[in-house]
């Protein structure tokens, strides 16, 4: 196990450094605030660690063998992906919390606070509602969990660290975890900088211009999964 832990952290570092849909909605999140860029990333390492478990116990196997049930997921995943791309647009054509987070999503307030208090990006107070924070973590698994490439790569990925000789289950499925909780570590410096950028990311022009970006980006990738043969 220890003969093969630094290589696969070496890979997760490499996978995770891989810009893909998840990088963006985790920093389209962030830009509300960090709790909401947070929740984001536990959404989709909940993912990461879904599909590890699915591969460890040979059920992804079975999605990439069966033809019909791979076009259902990659189509799925395509209209995922453009549903928040346009989403991320059509907040960028009415300023959607261009001037501050939406405290009613549970995010942070201007000045780092819970939004416990104060506005509700509406003119109205804050509810401060834990479900809003949910909804980043919806978000980041639904997003994982449609993407078909996420499911046939864990299969391909996790059997390669299993040492021969090893009892494959337990191991594949304590892989699984460690590269679920590296990219919550990995992530979290994400979530971290834009927080710390968030005084400049936070202006109007440059919230937009960004949201017009993430949307562009989320709808082309959706796009180009759903054409892909």
């Amino acid at each position: 196990m220890f003969t093969t832990l630094l290589p696969f952290l070496g890979a997760c570092l490499l996978i995770a450094m891989s810009p893909g849909p998840s990088t963006v909605l985790i920093v389209r999140s962030s830009l509300r605030s960090r709790r909401a860029g947070f929740m984001t990333v536990l959404g989709n390492e909940t993912g990461v660690f879904v599909w590890g478990l699915v591969a460890a116990f040979g059920l992804t196997a079975l999605l990439a063998a069966s033809h019909v049930a791979y076009e259902v997921l990659r189509f799925g995943g395509a209209a995922v992906l453009i549903v928040f791309g346009v989403q991320a647009l059509r907040a960028a054509r009415r300023g959607d919390g261009l001037g501050g987070a939406d405290a009613s999503d549970g995010t942070d307030g201007p000045e780092g606070t819970d939004g416990a208090a104060g506005s509700d990006g509406r003119g109205g107070p804050s509810t401060g509602a834990p479900h809003g924070r949910w909804r980043f973590y919806r978000a980041g698994l639904l997003l994982n969990l449609a993407n078909p490439k996420a499911a046939v790569f864990a299969m391909s990925f996790l059997p390669q660290f299993v040492p021969q000789g090893a009892p494959q289950l337990p191991l594949m499925v304590t892989l699984a975890a460690l590269w679920a909780v590296f990219e919550v570590g990995y992530y979290g410096l994400y979530v971290w900088f834009v927080g710390r950028l968030r005084r400049v990311l936070s202006r109007a022009h440059v919230r937009r211009r960004l949201e017009q970006v993430s949307g562009g980006v989320l709808v082309a990738l959706g796009v180009r999964l759903a054409l892909e043969g």
